[in-house]
C-alpha cells in the first residue's frame, strides 16, 4: 500500500513540474496538485505509523525467556 502511495505522489509531483514548465508560473491547477500531494503525504505517514505499530506489537508479544543460574 505504501509503495502505491509513493507512486501516486511521484506522479503528482511530475504533473506539478510539467504544469510549471508549460505555464512558467504558479497556477490554480498547481495549487490543487499541491493539496493532493499533501493529502497523500498524510496517508503515507498514517500507513507507516500503522505498520510500525504492528511491528512493535509483534516485538512486544514475543515470549521472554530468562535463564536462571
Amino acid at each position: 500500500m505504501t509503495q502505491d502511495l509513493y507512486k501516486q505522489k511521484k506522479s503528482l509531483e511530475l504533473s506539478w513540474e510539467q504544469e510549471y514548465n508549460d505555464s512558467g508560473k504558479y497556477t490554480l491547477n498547481m495549487v490543487e496538485i499541491d493539496a493532493k500531494i499533501r493529502g497523500i503525504i498524510t496517508q503515507i505517514k498514517l500507513e507507516e505509523a500503522r505498520v510500525e505499530d504492528l511491528r512493535n506489537k509483534i516485538i512486544d508479544s514475543r515470549p521472554e525467556v530468562s535463564v536462571a543460574t
